[in-house]
């Protein structure tokens, strides 16, 4: 084998190593209904017709708060697409950008929106798959919301809710017209707040998940110190769509 030939061989493996595979994440944007510019993460598993999960973030929070768990996601077969909401922030050494451009304070009520723009994303990218939706902290709350103006949303993953919204019983409203598969978590010393959603959701399909030790708030209670015991239920609860 000539040098030449040898050169030609390591150029082509080095463009085929250094190209985007499909599996790639990719930065992705679209508009809300008011026009407000939408950031995200999309995780694809290359093949569309897998289910979907949208990931939703907390309070002072953007996407990054799935760098860790939404690569897991596409490991089990999902999907999945991470957005920066209106009302976050810089943690986790990223900036929210949807945030950042909006320019003004925005209340949770309106991220309502940004779910919903992310929800239409997915139709519009020609998936075909069951599409779930997680939420963080005050996100936990809002996809109760979403579901139920959307109940062909096939399931939630609740981290962390109560009542965040306007009103004092919005979310258990909202969670007793949810009849798909629901999945609640949190801190221990939050469990009790998270059982009052948890009572009030109508579908007969539902999990409250307890952690043994203290745990953590919101989502990030999956890259705490008890990270594997939360997963061992997440991975239990997403059996069902796969």
């Amino acid at each position: 084998m000539t040098a030449r030939v040898v050169v030609a061989i390591v150029g082509f493996l080095w463009v085929a190593w250094a190209l985007p595979t499909n599996r790639s994440p990719q930065s992705v944007a679209f508009q809300a209904v008011d026009r407000v510019q939408v950031y995200g993460t999309y995780y694809p598993t290359g093949d569309r017709t897998r289910p979907v999960v949208l990931l939703f973030h907390q309070s002072e929070s953007n996407r990054g708060e799935y760098a860790q768990i939404a690569p897991r996601l596409v490991e089990l077969g999902f999907n999945a697409l991470a957005i920066d909401q209106r009302v976050g922030g810089s943690m986790w050494g990223m900036r929210n950008q949807t945030y950042e451009r909006l320019r003004r304070i925005a209340g949770y009520e309106e991220t309502l929106r940004d779910l919903e723009a992310a929800l239409n994303w997915v139709t519009q990218s020609g998936h075909t798959g069951a599409v779930l939706v997680w939420g963080s902290s005050y996100s936990s709350a809002l996809v109760f919301l979403l579901v139920a103006q959307h109940p062909k949303i096939a399931g939630i993953l609740s981290f962390s809710p109560w009542e965040y919204l306007w009103g004092e019983d919005t979310v258990r409203q909202a969670a007793a017209k949810v009849q798909v598969p629901v999945f609640i978590t949190s801190a221990k010393d939050e469990a009790e707040q998270a059982r009052v959603i948890f009572q009030a959701v109508a579908s007969p399909n539902k999990i409250q998940f307890v952690p043994r030790h203290d745990g953590r708030h919101g989502s990030p209670a999956l890259d705490g110190e008890d990270r594997e015991e939360y997963w061992q239920a997440v991975r239990a609860f997403l059996t069902q769509f796969n």
